[in-house]
């Protein structure tokens, strides 16, 4: 004999139920099935609903009665034909006046007693049983309902009532062993005390229904038909890499659902647990999918790690105080109150010191736990032994669940660092000596964080997922989400790397989407996108709370580099190719650096000195190994490089410095590069990653420009300014010919000092054969004493920069 349990989406309506008969016809063909139903969708809430409005003397219960009413007769009127209503409506209406009578009771005295409740909310699933059995007779199914209530005897603990198994099981196996129908039809969750009364079995009092009959009739398998295709490694509503978990362990499932994973109640499988039934869970609407198979082995040797799950709404309860240190019985004293209280405690840990004792609670019974326990200490708590109770609330508890975790060194230190790389806070901590439970007490905020920051670390082969938040899509940012789309699917294969663009915004509009932005045509999802703004889009990024999330800045705006320190405090890490941030005050450049350390989130800036050279990266390598700088000579300004390598007697200099602009290796501004400010920038960069404090201002910069030039306050006047001037810099270019040099501007940081100023380099200088827009450092350490370490290459222009600000990404993606 078969046992079939469906719950409250799977017969929500005619359509679902249409899909529960063609499952039942199947499964019944060669032997006897015993379907277990649960209520409508959503018609338990809406009885208790009734309940509690009829008991505060509310004349609105009648209204949610009338909605019953229609519920169950629409599904009568869609399920079975007009010639064969009459009788199911009559002996329905005649229910839901029984019904109507009982809620009448509580209206008039004024309340709802436990006893009167479980009658009440019991009518949910008699009269689903009874229309799901009328079809199936309708469906030329050999079908017959029987009353749960008829099988299943409990004691008078309404509410939540304890089965008494030995007259369960006699009545079940009397039953069962002679009907002689294809099909039973029963309802879930109800049941009777000895005396007949009507009692209820608790939350997922429907699977334990299906449970009881399972073990009375000693079925190989009871199949829980739902809407999910089994137990997931994780919620696949907060993770969508989330899968079903083809075979675990009963213990396995046990564990995975006291926390939280609601497609199985704990409860339900202790019935079958003894007899070594399995239990098989099924989608209803797609029962071809495999599902999961709970055993008594999961021959789950392969993943130490079989699931991940979550308890929300729990408090944290702490009890501490120095006159707990070896006294005897504080222990038993302190559950014994919450015991005597109905408090169930889902999570407990302690201190060896013996100084505290820490549990975790449902938040609704946070205040009755506290107030229970300050009453039962109060002696303590007056002489100060014991202080008051501490309450932590809006949290929740994050389970690794597995039966081979305790084979497997290190999963604690893999969860417990995935989670603080991401910047979860643990409150408390909790593991059996089973180990089959790893359990963390987090913000309930972090959760879906968490998640997928674990089931990343333990489920989905190593692929890291990154999630980028862009600001700035002109020329740099267009070519970086070329780049991106370009290369997504080989740094998923070959790095391990799942890059997705989150957000993107420029300086009107910005667009989200969690799941990642479409790249082929993300112009158009901006320009369609929402009102931006620099806290509008912090927030934004802050609310949503990804894990390895990174903010990337693609513009040249001070303001936008205002707002790295609320990004890195919130664990969010900094890509730029915006020298503003790290070329600020020393002070500040400072405190984002320890930030940036402090909150495990990388500050990274390789594109500040020569677009997409690896300049910065390797500095930081020597320093790292040991190394020390004792000088710095280089040609940073790629714009500058261009300016004079194509600058003679035969052009103007203001053309060049506008071809420099029209393709892209100059700022927006390019005064900031003639100025020469942008190479004191970089050369500042460089002494400070060098382990030098320097600020802007103790730099030497020898300008060129005339002060006329230096003094305009927009590119047209400056650009003017030029052509006014072109004798000043035909005088330049002449003075440097005559000497057989070439013009470099040329940077230089030695003994604490830097300077910045164009210079005449002579032929056989490094400097002198320094093509188009290249760049050039040279690095003298205690290393390379006499003979430097040379870096050169394009050091200006779109598609450089935007490979450097990936190779950022790409070095966090590996951090």
């Amino acid at each position: 004999m078969k046992v079939l349990k469906f719950g409250g989406t799977s017969v929500a309506n005619a359509q679902n139920i249409e899909k529960v008969k063609n499952i039942v016809a199947n499964s019944s063909k060669n032997e006897k099935a015993v379907v277990v139903v649960s209520a409508f969708g959503g018609v338990t809430d809406m009885l208790i609903k009734a309940s509690l409005l009829a008991a505060s003397q509310n004349e609105s219960y009648k209204n949610v009665l009338e909605e019953i009413e229609d519920k169950h007769l629409k599904t009568i009127q869609e399920l079975i034909d007009i010639n064969n209503q009459s009788k199911v409506i009559s002996n329905v209406k005649r229910e839901l006046n029984v019904l109507e009578t009982l809620l009448e009771g509580a209206f008039l005295i004024g309340e709802t007693t436990p006893k009167l409740l479980d009658k009440i909310v019991g009518y949910g699933e008699l009269l689903s049983s009874y229309i799901i059995n009328e079809y199936f007779i309708k469906e030329d199914i050999d079908s017959v309902h029987k009353n749960s209530k008829l099988l299943i005897k409990t004691d008078d603990s309404f509410g939540k009532a304890v089965i008494d198994f030995k007259a369960t099981n006699e009545l079940c196996e009397n039953y069962f062993g002679t009907v002689t129908y294809q099909v039973i039809v029963a309802p879930g969750f109800v049941a009777s005390s000895a005396k007949g009364e009507a009692t209820t079995l608790g939350r997922g009092g429907s699977d334990y229904t299906a449970a009881i009959i399972a073990a009375a009739v000693n079925t190989e398998t009871l199949e829980i038909w739902t809407d999910v295709s089994g137990m997931y490694t994780a919620n696949p509503k907060l993770v969508k890499q989330a899968f079903a978990i083809p075979h675990i362990s009963y213990e396995e499932a046990m564990e995975l659902s006291h926390f939280g994973a609601k497609v199985l109640y704990p409860p339900t499988i202790q019935p079958v647990l003894s007899k070594g039934i399995s239990i098989h869970i099924k989608n209803t609407f797609a029962p071809e999918e495999e599902g999961t198979l709970i055993t008594k082995s999961s021959n789950g040797k392969a993943r130490a790690v079989r699931g991940i799950s979550h308890v929300e709404n729990i408090s944290l309860l702490s009890l501490e105080g120095s006159g707990m240190v070896g006294i005897h019985g504080i222990s038993k004293r302190f559950f014994e109150v919450l015991s005597e209280a109905k408090v169930s405690v889902v999570f407990i840990t302690q201190a060896s010191s013996e100084h505290s004792i820490c549990i975790g609670v449902a938040s609704d019974d946070a205040e009755k736990a506290k107030s229970a326990l300050e009453k039962a200490f109060e002696y303590e708590m007056t002489l100060k032994k014991i202080n008051p109770v501490m309450v932590e609330n809006d949290l929740a508890i994050i389970a690794l669940v597995g039966d081979n975790m305790k084979s497997h060194q290190g999963l604690s230190g893999r969860m417990f660092s995935a989670l603080g790389k991401n910047n979860v806070n643990i409150r408390a901590i909790a593991q059996g000596a089973s180990e089959r439970n790893i359990s963390a007490v987090i913000n309930k905020n972090d959760v879906k964080k968490a998640l997928n920051t674990l089931h990343e670390q333990f489920f989905e082969d190593n692929v890291k997922q990154l999630n980028l938040f862009v600001m700035g899509v002109g020329n740099v940012g267009e070519k970086f989400l070329a780049q991106i789309e370009q290369q997504r699917k080989f740094l998923k294969k070959q790095l391990k790397l799942n890059i997705r663009v989150v957000a993107l915004s420029n300086s009107k509009k910005m667009v989200f989407d969690e799941n990642g932005l479409d790249l082929k045509n993300w112009k158009e999802l901006l320009n369609n996108g929402e009102k931006t703004g620099l806290d509008a889009f912090y927030q934004k990024v802050k609310e949503l709370n990804l894990r390895n999330s990174i903010f990337v800045d693609n513009t040249a705006n001070e303001a936008v580099a205002k707002t790295y320190e609320n990004y890195l405090n919130d664990s969010i890490s900094v890509v730029t190719c915006n020298k503003i941030a790290a070329s600020s005050p020393y002070k500040n450049y400072l405190k984002l650096k320890e930030l940036s350390r402090q909150y495990n989130a990388p500050f990274l800036f390789e594109t500040n000195v020569g677009a997409g050279l690896p300049i910065i990266d390797t500095l930081k390598h020597l320093i790292a190994s040991g190394d020390k700088i004792t000088k710095i000579q280089a040609v940073l300004s790629g714009s500058l490089n261009f300016v004079f390598n194509n600058f003679n007697d035969k052009t103007d200099f203001h053309e060049v410095v506008k071809q420099a602009q029209d393709e892209g290796y100059t700022e927006p501004d390019p005064k900031i590069d003639l100025s020469g400010i942008d190479v004191m920038r970089k050369i500042l960069i460089l002494a400070r990653e060098s382990g030098n404090e320097l600020d802007i201002e103790q730099i030497e910069n020898e300008a060129f420009l005339p002060q006329e030039s230096l003094d305009t306050s927009n590119v047209d006047d400056f650009y003017k300014s030029l052509v006014k001037n072109k004798a000043h810099f035909d005088t330049i270019y002449k003075e440097a010919a005559n000497k057989d040099c070439r013009l470099k501007y040329v940077a230089q940081f030695e003994n604490g000092k830097a300077k910045v100023g164009l210079q005449h380099v002579p032929q056989g200088h490094p400097f002198y054969n320094l093509e188009g827009k290249d760049n050039i450092v040279l690095f003298f350490t205690e290393r390379y004493s006499e003979q430097p370490l040379l870096i050169k290459g394009a050091g200006a222009g779109a598609d450089v920069t935007a490979s450097g600000i990936f190779a950022d990404i790409i070095r966090i993606g590996n951090f």
